[in-house]
C-alpha cells in the first residue's frame, strides 16, 4: 500500500510541476523599478542571502514571485536535487523544510527563516520602497 501512495504522489509530482512552473513564468510581477545607485545598495544586500528552495514547491514559488515583485537578486539553491545543498540545509536550520531563507548578518552570525509567510514578510520590511 506504501508503495502505491507513494507512486501516486510521484505521478501527481511529475504531471503538475510543470503547470506549476508554466503558470509561475506566466505570472510574473513587474519589479520594482530603483535608481541606480539604490538598486547596487540592494544588490549588495542580497549578496548575504540565499533562498533554499524546490522549484515546484508552491510555497517557494511565492517567495520567487515577492523576489521579483522586489527586484532581488537572491541566490536560489536547490535543496532537493543538490545534496550538499540539502546538507547545508539540514545542518544549518535543523530540518530539510523548504523554503528556507540564510541570512548571514554582518558579524558574521546566520539566520534561518523557515516559514514562507515569514521570508516574505522580512524581505517586504528589508527592501520594500518606501511610499511616495
Amino acid at each position: 500500500m506504501k508503495t502505491v501512495i507513494r507512486a501516486f504522489f510521484r505521478t501527481l509530482r511529475i504531471v503538475l510541476g510543470p503547470v506549476m512552473l508554466l503558470k509561475e513564468r506566466l505570472t510574473q510581477p513587474a519589479g520594482v523599478v530603483r535608481e541606480p545607485a539604490a538598486q547596487a545598495r540592494v544588490d549588495q544586500q542580497c549578496q548575504s542571502l540565499a533562498l533554499y528552495q524546490f522549484s515546484t514547491c508552491p510555497f517557494c514559488i511565492k517567495v520567487r514571485q515577492e523576489m521579483r515583485r522586489l527586484s532581488l537578486p537572491i541566490e536560489k539553491r536547490d535543496a532537493q536535487h543538490h545534496a550538499a545543498n540539502r546538507n547545508d540545509l539540514q545542518e544549518g536550520s535543523g530540518a530539510t523544510k523548504v523554503p528556507c531563507l540564510k541570512i548571514t548578518e554582518a558579524n558574521g552570525q546566520t539566520r534561518w527563516l523557515q516559514d514562507s509567510s515569514e521570508i516574505v514578510a522580512y524581505l517586504r520590511e528589508r527592501f520594500a520602497a518606501p511610499a511616495a
